[in-house]
């Protein structure tokens, strides 16, 4: 198999991204651009951002996650603790999130480090879950292997006959964390690939460095 994919060209043209026009904290621009994308563009699941962590075999590995809540402090995902994921972030915490919004021709990466937010806050965040959400929380081994499909669906209907008429609880194996910023990068397509990047580093004293970088 020998593919060419070098005529794959788009010439990136809807916005810009300049010093005048952002706060000196990074979050505020990052609910600017959240917002702008949500409404404005075309965008699905707006949300969705992939979270890079290093594995247990030393390989880095990405996947896409849901953001769920975000504030000045960081950004909240749930996900099983049990999981790869889970294990690669309780050995080695520092991890990578990034935005790719091409409806809009921007990309935010995130660097930072992962811990598990309050149990109270899960609970919260489990119990407004749809209940067939909540059901899978407990029917998955997330990252296991599994013999088959059909595996999962009998487990599935068994819990649901436990269960009737119940309050499904947040199992322990399963909650959010967040990611704080450590490093922010905006990332604006623009023509002739002379794209615009702006970086926000946290200094010790905990204000934002902001520095543009060469495309």
């Amino acid at each position: 198999m020998n593919t060419d994919l070098g005529d794959y060209r788009k010439s990136y043209e809807k916005e810009e991204l300049l010093e005048s026009n952002i706060s000196d904290n990074p979050m505020e621009l990052f609910q600017k651009w959240f917002y702008e994308v949500d409404t404005k563009f075309n965008q699905d699941e707006t949300n969705a951002m992939t979270i890079s962590t290093f594995g247990l075999d030393g390989y880095p590995k990405s996947r896409v996650v849901l953001l769920k809540r975000y504030t000045y402090e960081g950004f909240i995902f749930y996900t099983n603790y049990h999981s790869e994921k889970g294990k690669a972030i309780e050995k080695n915490p520092n991890v990578c999130l990034s935005f790719f919004w091409n409806s809009a021709e921007r990309q935010i990466i995130i660097k930072g480090k992962a811990e598990k937010i309050a149990e109270n806050l899960s609970d919260g965040y489990f119990e407004s879950r749809p209940r067939g959400s909540q059901l899978g929380a407990l029917v998955s081994n997330q990252s296991e292997v599994i013999e088959n499909r059909q595996v999962l669906e009998d487990k599935l209907l068994s819990l649901e006959k436990e269960l009737e008429g119940k309050d499904v609880e947040r199992p322990a194996f399963w909650g959010g964390y967040i990611v704080k910023p450590i490093e922010m990068e905006f990332w604006q397509g623009r023509p002739n690939r002379l794209h615009d990047r702006i970086r926000f580093k946290l200094q010790p004293d905990y204000n934002w460095k902001i520095d543009r970088l060469s495309p």
